[in-house]
């Protein structure tokens, strides 16, 4: 994965209003051959700052020791935490890994033949949705145990989280 930079990024620099945040990374994805769809669903979903947001605190928190090679949520999160933590305001990301781990688990992504951006952001969620389940099946299966914390004392009936 690499990150590179435009030669008209100072250009672009120069044309963004002050009030453009410091914080905000504007990074091109990199096709790796008909990987537009892909592109497309990567740069809205990262500019979905409450999901982009959440995929980092994961990735900082819960995701920390995940070394699944597999994971669609991992591999999104390396993708934007790329963009986010680059020194660079301006550039280009290749999200290789992303699309390698796609490819690997849905065939009907392999290939070079064109895509539709609704399918891969459907199969994407869906799949990041599966992910988190997995991740906290047994979070799940203590809290309806009645169980109150992971070493089995507690007991009695679960408490009540809502107002």
């Amino acid at each position: 994965d690499g990150v590179g930079m435009g030669t008209s990024s100072s250009k672009l620099e120069k044309s963004l209003p002050s009030s453009f945040p410091d914080n905000e990374r504007l990074f091109g994805l990199e096709n790796f051959g008909n990987t537009c769809y892909c592109n497309s669903v990567l740069q809205a979903l990262y500019f979905c700052i409450p999901f982009r947001e959440a995929v980092l605190n994961w990735a900082r928190t819960a995701g920390k020791g995940n070394t699944d090679e597999d994971s669609m949520l991992l591999s999104l999160a390396d993708t934007f935490s790329a963009i986010n933590s680059n020194k660079k305001k301006f550039g280009v990301y290749g999200p290789k890994r992303l699309i390698q781990v796609l490819k690997k688990n849905n065939e009907a992504f392999r290939g070079f033949q064109h895509q539709d951006a609704h399918e891969f952001m459907n199969y994407l969620l869906n799949q990041i949705g599966e992910e988190l389940d997995k991740e906290n099946a047994p979070n799940r299966d203590l809290e309806q145990s009645g169980r109150s914390d992971s070493l089995g004392g507690g007991g009695g009936a679960p408490k009540k989280t809502w107002g």
